[in-house]
């Protein structure tokens, strides 16, 4: 790849052209000046970056040691404590105090809901995530197994009165008439700039008339009812000559719901960008969602069309006056983390550059042209979110980072705003103080049970062999992680300002098991969880109804708070004396997870799909999969658990099935790793992360990835 020499860095030059020709114009900055400051900015903070790297990997030395040297003493929980205290992997709590975070848009501080996770690289997912933000309650139903029942191939209308009587009782609970059920609801007027409901020509109206909101078409005949209910709106549909409207009793032929209130457009764990060619199809379709000019080409039942972002709502409200509601989800952008480099520019020490660093400047860049149409932020926010940070020093290199982007980019003080992925044991343990550091501008903090895990088992892997992962959500480690998050979050005065956020439901095609489930996240005080999907988005919405978030966090406020001792009980098996049978299923499930993930990410260059289990139930599947799977198969390994040729004979077992799995369905692309193993490089990718995985640094998948993807993708070129 050609390299362009400016101010003592090295660019690839289809990046350096995407930032002069494509990023920068109609931002007012000047190319040559940008590239003069970013140069000096970069050098400042890569010795920063590569020195707290190196404090991760002395203070795993020494936790190594620890357990080496107290293996065959009772375990003293005082002791440990003490010595991670030494060590300077807990540090002092100090006083309390509130986050001051300014301008902040209302999807993150007011409405609780969804939030959808994107891969930026695909172009069509990245639009369907942002204009997720609205989605039919009467489709999400009716296409999915949140009712019983078949669909079939034509309309069956006896599902789709299921589904309408099943939204009625949603709109008895949200949004409740006085004296009347939504069931028996035929008409809708507007007198008064009050909603009114009509049954046998008896007038009825809403118990809470300020829940109406506005309406479309005319106040005598209205085409559309904009209702709200905490904070999140429903709109009606009236529409007699559509199918569905024809033969309601209230001509309703859908109720479209607020869903996706916000989407993390990512750069980081649904993604396999490796190189410059990589990033800069991140970077332009992220600078697309800024500039509101993305668009792409989508096949459907044998049509094309193109896709675009959806434009504002625009209502009437009850007095006459214009209602404007955003079209789409609020966007955030995680960035990588800390610890990787990228070959698109090399510094003046031939080092590559540590990626998050290039993240952090280029997305906040794009974000500029938002500025402009406030499509996005409406308050001239630009929203990062920072994955696998450890401690309070990398979270306060982080707010470095932002402070040499705003000095750069010209742009006013905490206007980068920053979400704290909780999702590493050493910030979890000083969470309160990795939110200090970042208090006049943090918006976000999100527990995740897969990086969190496998943080967990590298960080104690001298510590003893690990329990089987379906234990690990029942330890109590995790309970205890779960609830710290969120009361850390309430005393640092989140509520109405930030989001706390819980984590993935992972399987798209089970939406009935989501709905009977998943609420369980607002329950615990989250006023945001993560979603696979705009339909799981549109179905998790109904939650938010359901419960006052924002109430129960008052609620929360007042109980008994998490304790930090329960969160460092490692969770080992005390005496692992399991059968070989309950053994090689265990290594069977992580190896088939692994390698069906791997295979698509070093092949295909896919870093998100949905992934068939072993059981063939498709799971959405990121990076965080393969830490967790390869680190509790390492750690058993070492541990003697199971033997390298034990190991291998699964590893191989498990390949098959997995060629089996995708064969059928890319029989075009798919290139089976059991027809030759020695060649495969992704089947050889998913050994290095088990055989090699005691020495990667906290257990990241990424080095191994990225080597073995350029590897292959050098061959293909």
């Amino acid at each position: 790849m050609k390299k362009i020499n400016v101010n003592n860095l090295k660019i690839d030059e289809q990046l350096f052209k995407f930032v002069n020709e494509e990023a920068i114009p109609g931002t007012n900055i000047n190319a040559d000046n940008f590239w003069l400051e970013f140069s000096k900015a970069v050098h400042e903070l890569a010795p920063v970056n590569k020195k707290l790297l190196q404090t991760r990997d002395e203070i795993q030395k020494k936790i190594d040691e620890w357990h080496l040297k107290n293996k065959s003493i009772d375990f003293d929980k005082d002791k440990y404590f003490n010595f991670l205290k030494s060590v300077g992997y807990v540090v002092d709590e100090k006083e309390d105090f509130k986050i001051t975070t300014s301008n902040v848009d209302k999807e993150i501080a007011n409405i609780a809901g969804p939030q959808l996770v994107v891969p930026v690289d695909n172009a069509r997912y990245a639009l369907n995530a942002a204009n997720a933000r609205w989605g039919s309650l009467y489709d999400a139903l009716y296409g999915t197994d949140a009712i019983p029942g078949n669909r079939g191939k034509e309309y069956n209308e006896k599902r789709g009165y299921t589904v309408i009587n099943y939204v009625r009782d949603f709109l008895n609970e949200a949004v409740p008439v006085s004296k009347a059920k939504w069931h028996e609801i035929t008409k809708f007027k507007i007198e008064d700039n009050k909603l009114v409901l009509f049954f046998n020509n008896q007038k009825y109206f809403l118990i809470n008339n300020d829940q109406f909101i506005g309406f479309q078409g005319e106040k005598n005949n209205p085409k559309s009812i904009l209702l709200k209910n905490n904070n999140l709106h429903i709109d009606i549909v009236i529409d007699p000559s559509s199918k569905i409207g024809k033969m309601d009793s209230a001509n309703i032929s859908d109720v479209i719901i607020e869903s996706a209130i916000s989407t993390i457009v990512d750069n980081e764990d649904s993604v396999a960008a490796v190189d410059a060619k990589d990033k800069v199809k991140c970077y332009r379709n992220w600078l697309g969602l800024m500039k509101g000019t993305l668009q792409t080409e989508v096949k459907k039942d044998g049509k094309k069309f193109i896709r675009k972002l959806n434009p504002d709502r625009e209502y009437m409200g009850p007095n006459g006056s214009k209602i404007f509601l955003h079209g789409r989800a609020l966007l955030l952008n995680r960035n990588v983390g800390h610890l990787m480099t990228n070959p698109a520019i090399t510094l003046n020490d031939n080092s590559e550059i540590p990626e998050g660093i290039m993240d952090a400047f280029f997305s906040a860049l794009c974000a500029l042209h938002d500025f402009k149409n406030k499509k996005n932020s409406r308050t001239n926010s630009v929203y990062i979110v920072k994955p696998k940070m450890h401690g309070p020093d990398e979270v306060e290199f982080t707010n470095h980072i932002f402070e040499s982007v705003e000095k750069v980019l010209g742009i006013k003080k905490y206007s980068i705003k920053v979400g704290i992925m909780d999702e590493e044991r050493r910030t979890t343990v000083n969470l309160k103080e990795c939110i200090r550091k970042v208090k006049e501008r943090v918006v976000f903090i999100n527990t995740g049970f897969l990086d969190r895990t496998g943080d967990e088992m590298h960080t104690s892997f001298e510590a003893g062999p690990m329990i089987f992962k379906g234990e690990m959500k029942k330890s109590t480690w995790l309970n205890t992680y779960e609830d710290w998050n969120v009361d850390i979050g309430l005393s640092c005065g989140f509520s109405g300002k930030a989001q706390i956020g819980k984590g993935m439901w992972a399987m798209p095609d089970r939406m009935a098991d989501m709905m009977e489930q998943k609420i369980n996240h607002p329950k615990s005080g989250a006023n945001c969880a993560w979603v696979p999907s705009p339909t799981a988005a549109t179905l998790h919405a109904t939650h938010y109804h359901k419960l006052d978030v924002f109430k129960k966090q008052s609620e929360l406020k007042s109980r008994k708070k998490a304790q930090l001792e329960n969160i460092l009980k490692i969770p080992k098996a005390d005496r692992p004396n399991w059968s070989i049978d309950d053994i090689n299923k265990e290594l069977e499930n992580n190896a088939q997870g692994i390698l069906g993930y791997v295979v698509r990410w070093i092949d295909q260059g896919v870093g998100c799909s949905k992934v068939p289990d072993i059981n063939n139930v498709g799971l959405m599947e990121d990076r965080a999969t393969l830490r967790i799977s390869s680190q509790h198969m390492a750690n058993w390994l070492y541990h003697g658990v199971c033997t390298k040729d034990q190991v291998m004979e699964v590893m191989k077992k498990m390949a098959r099935i997995v060629d089996e799995q995708n064969d059928s369905s890319e029989k075009s692309s798919y290139k089976k790793m059991s027809d030759d193993f020695e060649n495969s490089i992704a089947f050889k990718a998913a050994c290095d992360l088990v055989f090699k995985g005691k020495d990667q640094p906290s257990g990241y998948t990424e080095p191994l990835l990225h080597e073995r993807r350029l590897e292959k993708k050098s061959n293909i070129n």
